[in-house]
């Protein structure tokens, strides 16, 4: 049976102990203050990235990993023993890191690398890597594995909330003005995933309410069907994603695993922190 490494970008905000399970190897996002740089996930979590935030006042820049750092990735990868290589990236609309994954991938001539672009980011990614892991760890060949990702892919659903405008302000996104209005009248964005792209949906007033619509969102969506799949994610904000966790099972018919996980620094740093999400997979 051929060996097919499966990889993928820090974006996808999996958590590291199901990458280990599956053996996924996760090249990093870069995070910059001014001269120093911190590997997504590996030299800084959201912690530090919001204290540091706080204290200079303003934001890091974020940058995909270089061509380099993937063929490092992919040729660890065959020279553990792959045969092949199955690399999903963030979305292209939102993110270099797939033409970077793609340029490497040409560096490899006679191998077998199949670059991904999930059209997705967060879990709804991590989703995708993960239905192609099952898959090949039970026999599949690369087009069947991508064939499974996509499939999922086609039946995610993501809904944010977010806590504050403050930091979107900061990467100039939203002026100040804009957003210090936003905070006076208790504005909290609804985001959701459309076209490959993290989009506002929704202005809604107040917390409460904010996450009341993302649940409403997730039922309408849902549809009756069994949820295969769900997780919460948050940033910075464990007992958040509990309460919204809470929410969620009292509204929908919940798995009874529900991963609660944060977004890597790669992109809470423009969502900022406080936020709660649900991704969530629907049966056909």
């Amino acid at each position: 049976m051929s060996h097919i490494a499966i990889i993928t970008d820090t974006d996808s905000s999996l958590p590291l102990e199901l990458a280990m399970k599956y053996k996924i190897l996760q090249v990093p996002i870069l995070i910059q203050f001014g001269n120093e740089s911190f590997r997504d996930a590996f030299d800084i979590n959201n912690s530090t990235l919001f204290t540091r935030i706080d204290r200079e006042g303003k934001l890091p820049t974020t940058a995909a990993p270089s061509p380099g750092q993937f063929a490092d990735t992919f040729k660890a990868a065959f020279d553990s023993g792959a045969d092949s290589v199955l690399c999903f990236n963030i979305s292209s609309e939102m993110s270099a890191t797939f033409a970077s994954a793609r340029q490497a991938a040409s560096m490899f001539t006679g191998k077998r690398i199949e670059v991904v672009d999930t059209y997705s980011l967060a879990m709804g990614q991590g989703y995708m890597i993960l239905a192609a892991a099952d898959a090949v760890a039970k026999g599949a060949s690369i087009d069947e594995a991508i064939r499974a990702a996509e499939d999922v892919r086609s039946r995610t659903y993501i809904f944010g909330a977010l806590s504050t405008l403050k930091y979107i302000a900061m990467s100039g996104r939203v002026s100040q003005l804009a957003a210090s209005m936003a905070g006076f009248l208790d504005i909290k964005p609804v985001l959701t995933l459309q076209n490959g792209k993290l989009e506002l949906l929704e202005k809604i007033r107040t917390q409460g309410k904010s996450w009341n619509r993302a649940v409403e969102l997730s039922v309408e969506k849902a549809a009756g069907r069994k949820i295969e799949k769900m997780a919460v994610l948050n940033v910075n904000a464990p007992d958040a994603a509990r309460q919204f966790e809470s929410l969620l099972r009292a509204a929908l018919p919940c798995p009874d695993e529900i991963i609660i996980t944060e977004l890597t620094p790669g992109l809470s740093v423009h969502t900022g922190s406080g936020m709660v999400a649900v991704v969530f997979i629907a049966a056909k």
